[in-house]
């Protein structure tokens, strides 16, 4: 495993963010922080110097291809989709884990919204706080590695306009129907969480762990758990990646196996 220190500088210099990160975890709290100066992206290095490389989803998107995503495939929805002409040739990467990541800057006119699940097997990887690992980083002996030279091009306003609608056959699921209720159970607030979200950045992780203990301790199944929380994620505004939820969540399952174990 090799020192990435310089090519961390070089992307910094290049006006991106910066952070070291520990496996897929970034060893800073970054969330609504400054860049990194090149100063300090040295000094972590030094401290960690075989610590891999995220750039933060700050000026650019990124759109992600998972091949393998909660049954879906990706690569087939990208070449489904019906606008493959909104995809500019742009700069892209095959990631460790054997999927395809499509580089686009941010328009200035507009704001695009963070998209996990834009379609079956696509994320749409936008918000301040995300960040995606890149090249030459490496991953359970598996490199990102840049498919091409090309410059990140700006993405057109078609595509972001794509990505921040929504589905024509979506249903209005606001209504003025209301029930007072003086008291609600665990169990109806869990459900609520699948449609509400976990809540505001900074306590999702909590949240969805939380979310995940009591639907086990209900005697839900470990599969429908993953599937649960995913989906409360994905209704979650500043949603975690789908990979740090399924983590997060298989985390507890494990914590419910070994407490179950005990209690034999």
């Amino acid at each position: 495993m090799r020192n990435l220190v310089n090519y961390a500088v070089r992307y910094a210099k290049a006006g991106f963010s910066v952070l070291p990160m520990i496996g897929k975890k970034p060893m800073i709290k970054f969330a609504d922080q400054p860049a990194l100066t090149v100063d300090q992206i040295q000094s972590y290095w030094r401290s960690h110097p075989y610590a891999q490389l995220a750039l933060r989803t700050t000026n650019f998107f990124v759109v992600d291809i998972d091949e393998h995503s909660n049954g879906a495939d990706g690569f087939q929805s990208f070449k489904d989709y019906d606008h493959p002409e909104y995809f500019r040739d742009t700069l892209s990467q095959t990631t460790a884990g054997g999927g395809r990541q499509l580089f686009y800057l941010k328009r200035d006119d507009c704001t695009i919204q963070q998209r996990i699940g834009w379609l079956p097997g696509v994320d749409v990887k936008a918000h301040v706080n995300n960040y995606v690992m890149v090249a030459p980083s490496e991953r359970n002996g598996h490199h990102y590695k840049w498919e091409n030279h090309n410059p990140i091009v700006t993405a057109s306003r078609e595509l972001v306009t794509e990505i921040n609608a929504t589905r024509d056959d979506a249903v209005d699921a606001t209504t003025d129907l209301k029930i007072d209720y003086t008291e609600k159970s665990g169990t109806a607030t869990l459900f609520e969480t699948i449609v509400d979200g976990l809540g505001a950045t900074g306590g999702r992780n909590n949240a969805l762990a939380s979310f995940a203990g009591g639907l086990l301790f209900r005697g839900v199944d470990p599969r429908a758990v993953i599937q649960l929380g995913l989906l409360a994620n994905a209704n979650t505004d500043d949603s975690l990646t789908q990979r740090e939820a399924k983590t997060t969540i298989e985390s507890m399952i494990k914590k419910e196996i070994r407490r179950r174990e005990a209690n034999q």
